[in-house]
């Protein structure tokens, strides 16, 4: 077999076959022209490894060459200034960098975004600082998320208006940046390994979680109410909502890693809230903890710890040694007490509450977790939002898994009764029953559920343009409400002149037959975030051989949707350009074959190229150089002002004064860069 014929098959260049081989124990020569059958059809049987193996040394040499490249930056002190929005393009021309890498980059953290989209300071110093630079405002951020932070109105009516007030258990909210240790901390705290649970240990939905710690004054148990928000920056709209429901924050900063991007976003959110923290300083027992330089950081936003004459408690703590949590809880107690008078409730009025999670189980259909904010709900109970009626209460449970009848105040409850999953973030509102009204369950379905209009956005492009637009078809099914909404708004951000993203069905829960048949008509694919197909499902995929690609941490997800979106784009076709020949004598002709003599008049001329054939100045035909051959010498390389022969093949019969143009084409597979 001839080595280009080899190389064809195997999609690959011959030379760098040639190079390739001899490191898989096929030592054929790097001059080899042909190679043996047998050989050859090793060759083919291993290369799927082979491929596989270069594929992981390449990846393997981009991140040390990108690691290499990060530690030099390091090294010289690459300080860069970002003012609080910056376009993409204009991001990497102040790192220097080109924009296709910034662009992977972004890809590589869960954010997609084309070169003239805007990312704010808190997305571009993680990315910056990812590849080795030192960050720094380029002016003092005014963000306004007062809007984000305010309570609802029927809440705040609720408490204003409330006669019979009381004490009730404090709220707290852990918050920080990613890999700081909040979850492990709550799971230091109630003693459960929660962390566990979570994939690749990162928090992706909102739970909320009670403890019993003994008053430092007054030496009685008291409750305490955690909400533990993820820290991922996909999940920003999340993490605000937790703070719309806590009366008390706590700010969990790694000793080790100091104030990042998502550090300063919480500080905002907690200002803006007007809510009164703590902070946690964790991972004190790490040997590069500098619990100095973390204030000092701290300060530089606003925050002063208490002994620096500042007015917030600061606690150093290590959540995995299970060191000084007591004295953060005893702290946490007499923040609660210092604010006590806006932590009240009245708990005699129907219940008011805020829904922190929300999803479809299996078993169970539509369950949400309301942490209970004024007043008591009772088993039985309407269940209304928005002025609609969503059901009633069949059954509650506390955060243990134990049923309970009723929850008052600061009682996170899991409910299940609805007919419909509510979204993250709704209020509850019991008192609204006389004036609300049955919910439209279809309609209110299909809103979840039904398939979404075309995520990426397509400019002004005529017909024909549109129809050359490739989408990538999906259909999400995902557990929890606020991990669907964090994987379509990250899609959302997708733009690209020739590719884009599908939504052709979403919802929550297991896939079923109907996710199967919309993926099947939509020549689609079916994602599974956190779920799997139901036992229904199971067998029609086993009988139609679909696949599911299942995710359980984002970042997987958006890897594999970026692969995807490659392959749809068109293969790149290279045309290198070789040389030029003068027909002046024809040999032999036979049926699709011409021998032919003449002078190669530019670049060189080499058997297996590509030939056009031009005549009075224009293309006529297309054809290939079988052999080139000076004498009775057949040649791999014919240079310049030289006379030979070639073994033309085409339709075309070829009369003397033609000009052969012969070149070559190589296929490419383009990777993808947003514009």
């Amino acid at each position: 077999m001839n080595v280009t014929e080899l190389a064809r098959r195997l999609r690959v260049h011959p030379k760098e076959l040639l190079r390739i081989l001899p490191e898989y124990g096929f030592d054929v020569g790097m001059k080899a022209v042909k190679v043996d059958n047998k050989v050859a059809q090793q060759i083919m049987r291993a290369w799927p490894k082979i491929k596989r193996d270069l594929e992981k040394k390449r990846k393997q040499e981009q991140e040390e060459k990108r690691n290499k490249e990060k530690e030099l930056r390091k090294e010289s002190g690459h300080l860069v200034l970002l003012p609080s929005r910056i376009t993409v393009r204009e991001f990497s021309e102040k790192l220097e960098l080109p924009i296709s890498q910034v662009i992977t980059e972004l890809m590589r953290n869960g954010v997609l975004a084309n070169q003239n989209q805007f990312i704010d300071f808190d997305t571009a110093g993680v990315i910056a600082e990812e590849l080795g630079f030192f960050v720094e405002a380029e002016e003092v951020q005014d963000v306004d998320i007062q809007k984000e932070v305010e309570q609802s109105s029927a809440v705040e009516e609720a408490l204003t208006n409330a006669i019979n007030v009381e004490k009730r258990d404090p709220v707290i909210i852990v918050m920080g940046h990613v890999d700081h240790g909040k979850t492990k901390l709550l799971d230091t705290i109630r003693e459960a390994n929660i962390i566990d649970t979570e994939s690749g240990g990162i928090t992706q939905h909102i739970g909320a979680y009670q403890t019993m710690w003994k008053d430092p004054k007054t030496k009685e148990e008291r409750a305490l109410t955690f909400i533990d928000t993820p820290g991922h920056e996909a999940f920003t709209v999340m993490r605000s909502r937790g703070a719309k429901v806590a009366d008390i924050g706590i700010l969990v900063v790694a000793a080790d890693d100091g104030v990042k991007p998502q550090t300063k976003e919480v500080i905002q959110i907690l200002k803006a809230a007007k809510l009164p923290f703590v902070v946690a300083i964790n991972k004190v027992d790490k040997e590069a903890a500098d619990v100095q330089r973390t204030k000092t950081e701290l300060s530089q936003h606003g925050v002063i710890a208490e002994d620096w004459g500042g007015t917030v408690p600061m606690v150093e703590i290590s959540a995995k040694e299970k060191l000084h949590i007591d004295k953060l809880l005893d702290v946490l107690l007499l923040v609660a007490d210092v604010h006590e008078a806006n932590i009240q409730a009245d708990k005699t009025i129907d219940a008011i509450g805020t829904v922190i999670e929300s999803h479809v189980d299996k078993h169970m259909g539509p369950v949400a977790t309301i942490l209970i904010q004024a007043g008591t709900l009772k088993k039985g109970s309407p269940l209304v939002i928005h002025n609609e009626i969503y059901g009633k209460v069949k059954a509650m449970k506390d955060y243990t898994g134990k049923m309970i009848d009723e929850a008052g105040p600061s009682v996170p409850v899991q409910i299940m009764g609805f007919k419909v999953a509510p979204e993250v973030g709704d209020v509850l509102n019991v008192g609204d029953v006389k004036n609300a009204k049955k919910i439209d369950v279809k309609q209110k379905r299909n809103e979840q559920t039904g398939a979404q209009k075309q995520t990426m956005k397509i400019e002004d492009h005529s017909g024909d343009d549109e129809k050359k637009h490739k989408t990538l078809n999906l259909v999400i099914k995902a557990d929890v409400l606020g991990s669907l909404e964090a994987i379509i708004g990250s899609f959302d951000k997708v733009l690209h002149d020739e590719v884009g993203i599908k939504i052709i069905g979403k919802g929550l829960g297991n896939i079923t037959g109907d996710d199967v048949s919309k993926a099947e008509s939509g020549n689609g694919h079916l994602i599974a975030f956190n779920v799997k197909p139901s036992s229904s499902a199971e067998e029609i995929l086993r009988e139609k051989r679909m696949p599911v690609h299942k995710f359980e941490v984002i970042y997987g997800l958006l890897d594999w949707v970026n692969e995807e979106l490659e392959k749809l784009l068109d293969v790149e076709i290279v045309v290198t350009e070789i040389g030029t020949f003068e027909v002046r004598a024809i040999f032999r002709t036979e049926k699709k074959q011409m021998i032919v003599g003449g002078l190669a008049k530019t670049g060189k001329l080499m058997p297996n190229t590509l030939a056009r054939v031009v005549r009075d100045g224009e293309h006529i035909a297309v054809g290939k150089i079988i052999s080139c051959q000076i004498g009775q010498q057949e040649e791999k390389k014919v240079s310049a002002g030289s006379e030979c022969g070639l073994r033309f093949e085409g339709k075309e019969k070829l009369i003397e004064g033609d000009i052969i143009e012969v070149y070559t084409e190589e296929k490419r597979v383009r990777k993808l860069e947003l514009s």
